[in-house]
């Protein structure tokens, strides 16, 4: 229970009602001014009055909430920004309305003796008196919700940049322990070890110069958070060549990918990530040739990657716990929120195997490692 308590006191302690609260201190000091200010002057002031005068700043705070919504419908800081400041003034002109109607009301109760003229009279002598200080109160209560947006969004940004950074430490070091035991690290070293006592010098010098580049990769701690395709498959190459030396009969790989595709960024390792579930999932338990297809395009503010293999397939209730891709749909989520898609299942094109399909927002030339370039639309 204890865990929930965080969470109800902030659904009871919004920002709305925690400003609409604010609104006591101006009512208990206009009615502390009244009392003075009657003993000061010796002017006769009722007790009334007094109440009307505090209660009516208790209208503001009723009607706080209301703005908030507005603003929150209608942001003055996102486009078409003439349309939104009309509505904004429509907001506006609502709130004095709803403050004439309040105000009227309330004198009715305390001092009914104030309206003999009329009550629409003086409501609408209410609404064109008060109406240039009513459309400055409402301004200013929209630019304190823009501003505690404004602030709740710098924390939200440093929380998810806080979470990142923990998932990607834990993804390199994940990275390291689940290839040093036993998987990509151990086959490496034996795929090593029977080039040299196989004589072949060359190619076990090659094999050991990609495996130096894939594990600077994966373990470099100043590495950004996304990189462009082409800085992935680069890495993913050097993967590849590796498990090609360990494959050489039963590996086959073949890229397509779209030039204009190179330059959008993906989140570092996530590619390569998607090539070593296929080879180990769909190349290495087979006895014959494996095909691995990997393809990346533009799909207009999108770009996919896809990775295709001829293995036995893999069923949607598997992962992606069952596959090691936990963390990355997790990683997406943090970088890119719902904008990104991870779908693993069967192939479009109803082949034997599995084809895993990455679906990012178009990005290119960001600011390297900075999740915060997607920013959450408020309209």
């Amino acid at each position: 229970m204890s865990a929930t308590r965080p969470a109800r006191l902030a659904r009871l302690f919004t920002p709305a009602r925690l400003v609409a609260a604010a609104w006591l201190l101006p009512a208990i000091l206009s009615g502390f001014e009244g009392v003075i200010q009657a003993q000061f002057t010796g002017e006769a002031r009722s007790w009334r009055q007094v109440l009307f005068n505090s209660l009516d700043w208790l209208v503001y705070a009723f009607l706080t909430p209301g703005v908030f919504a507005l603003a929150r419908r209608w942001p003055l800081t996102a486009p078409p920004f003439w349309r939104r400041a009309l509505a904004q003034f429509g907001g506006a002109l609502l709130f004095c309305a709803a403050w004439a109607v309040l105000g009227t009301a309330l004198r009715a109760v305390i001092q009914p003796e104030m309206l003999r003229g009329g009550v629409a009279l003086y409501m609408l002598r209410w609404f064109v008196i008060t109406l240039p200080f009513g459309v400055a109160v409402y301004l200013a209560l929209v630019g304190v919700e823009h501003a505690l947006f404004a602030v709740a969004e710098v924390r939200a940004r440093d929380v998810r940049m806080a979470r990142l950074a923990e998932q990607l430490s834990e993804a390199r070091l994940s990275a390291l322990e689940a290839r040093v035991n036993p998987h990509f690290l151990f086959n490496s070293l034996n795929t090593i070890t029977v080039l040299v006592r196989d004589g072949d010098a060359r190619a076990a010098t090659q094999v050991i110069e990609q495996l130096s580049l894939v594990l600077r990769a994966s373990l470099d701690a100043a590495a950004p958070s996304d990189v462009t395709l082409r800085e992935e498959l680069e890495v993913t190459q050097h993967y590849l060549a590796v498990e090609t030396a360990r494959f050489p009969d039963r590996l086959r790989v073949t890229l397509d990918v779209a030039p204009d595709a190179l330059e959008g960024h993906v989140p570092r390792l996530a590619v390569q990530h998607l090539v070593e579930n296929a080879i180990r999932h769909g190349v290495a338990p087979r006895i014959d040739a494996g095909h691995l297809h990997v393809a990346a395009r533009r799909d207009g503010t999108a770009l996919v990657v896809t990775v295709t293999d001829d293995g036995p397939g893999v069923s949607t209730a598997e992962w992606p716990a069952g596959h090691g891709l936990a963390g990355t749909v997790e990683r997406l989520a943090t970088l890119y929120g719902p904008a990104a898609q991870l779908h693993v299942g069967a192939r479009t094109d109803g082949q034997r195997g599995a084809q895993a399909t990455l679906r990012l927002p178009w990005r290119a030339h960001a600011a390297a490692g900075s999740p915060d370039t997607h920013e959450p639309s408020r309209g």
